[in-house]
């Protein structure tokens, strides 16, 4: 796995839920976001579709301070070569200290290892700190939906961007 200072990337545990949940509802925002804003009563970070098994976990210090999530984009046989991002999220103040790379480059491998030949995400077109990480790491523009989604009053393109593994 990869590493940065200090800190590590490891696969999440059951004991990580509570601190993942956690993490997502500090960090939302409408930049990424395309669901509203969490509101109490929370709903379990894990789920039937995403447990554990599904996500890279940072740590600094022992606290987790960001988190990746790798799934397959579609539960057909002929799609199981491909693997997808639906998720990543960086503490804002670990943030500019190459975690969200190094999550990346750990998700890459671990996609890799589970046999994927390419993988791929979907980005907010306003969201540009995420857009060029990922187009840094080798990912490029394989399609727009222009104005898929509306938030906050304003239409906003879906981008999808891939590379090969």
């Amino acid at each position: 796995m990869a590493r940065m200072p200090d800190s590590h990337i490891r696969h999440a545990t059951l004991d990580d839920e509570d601190a993942l949940g956690r993490l997502d509802r500090v960090t939302w925002s409408p930049v990424h976001a395309v669901q509203p804003r969490p509101e109490p009563p929370y709903e379990p970070f894990y789920s039937e579709r995403f447990g554990p098994r599904d996500h890279l976990v940072a740590e600094i210090a022992g606290a987790v301070v960001g988190y990746i999530r790798l799934g397959f984009p579609t539960p057909l046989d002929c799609n199981s070569h491909v693997r997808q991002i639906q998720g990543l999220v960086v503490a804002e103040e670990a943030r500019g200290a190459g975690v969200a790379r190094a999550l990346l480059r750990a998700v890459q491998d671990e996609a890799r290892g589970q046999g994927a030949r390419r993988i791929t995400l979907r980005v907010l077109g306003h969201n540009t700190p995420a857009r060029k990480l990922y187009e840094s790491e080798g990912f490029v523009v394989e399609g727009i939906l222009p104005e898929e989604f509306r938030i906050e009053g304003e239409y906003v393109d879906d981008v999808l961007m891939g590379r090969s593994l």
